[in-house]
């Protein structure tokens, strides 16, 4: 991945020399304020980069003040992207052209967790960078899931409907729903795992409204 300038927007690009896909900060599972922090050191990259063709090519030295607090400012960010994103960023000086690799922190790498563990409750379908929401299987699974915890939870209500008194089967409904909400609630926002909470949720719901009808 590469921290580029594109007009007076920052941009991450990612593929190889023939297929090149640009993607903003905002899509990424930077952070509000890295992403305004990347547009910002844009913005004066960008002035800076017209002043240097405009007026003369000794602003474009790297040994120039004002090219190199641009520089540093653009290497510290893109060590920035490269610890949120566990994964090396090569930058790109937007005045000089020149490339520099930066590696993530290791320490705050540590500090921070495995990139899988960070992030989810920015969107309750964030994927990693690029890829889109695989809404098909995805609803599959949930559908499946909600017919499959509707079936159980309304073959239970029924079974002990029938065998007791309706109250205890108000009250075992009760119980297998609390004690299903907590797994779900922390389940929602993580990836491949929410789908099976999004469809027991559902199938919760559902099965809630058949039982009005079995016990009242």
């Amino acid at each position: 991945m590469e921290l580029r300038v594109r007009g007076d927007r920052a941009v991450l690009a990612r593929g190889d020399s023939e297929t090149v896909h640009e993607l903003a900060p905002e899509q990424l599972p930077l952070g509000a304020d890295l992403a305004a922090a990347l547009h910002e050191w844009a913005r004066v990259a960008a002035a800076m980069r017209k002043a240097a063709t405009g007026q003369s090519a000794a602003l474009s030295d790297p040994s120039h003040d004002a090219v190199g607090v641009v520089s540093r400012r653009g290497r510290q960010l893109a060590g920035r992207v490269a610890t949120e994103m566990r994964m090396t960023v090569q930058y790109r000086d937007p005045v000089t052209d020149m490339a520099t690799v930066v590696v993530p922190s290791p320490d705050d790498g540590r500090r921070r967790g495995p990139r899988h563990a960070r992030g989810y409750d920015r969107g309750l379908f964030q994927r990693s960078p690029g890829e889109p929401t695989p809404w098909a299987t995805g609803l599959t699974v949930s559908a499946l899931m909600m017919i499959v915890v509707a079936v159980a939870m309304l073959g239970l209500i029924t079974t002990l409907e029938r065998a007791t008194q309706g109250w205890i089967a108000f009250l075992a409904a009760a119980v297998v729903s609390g004690g299903l909400l907590p797994s779900l609630w922390l389940g929602r926002r993580v990836p491949i795992i929410r789908w099976v909470c999004f469809g027991a949720a559902a199938g919760l719901a559902v099965s809630w409204l058949g039982a009005l009808f079995v016990l009242f």
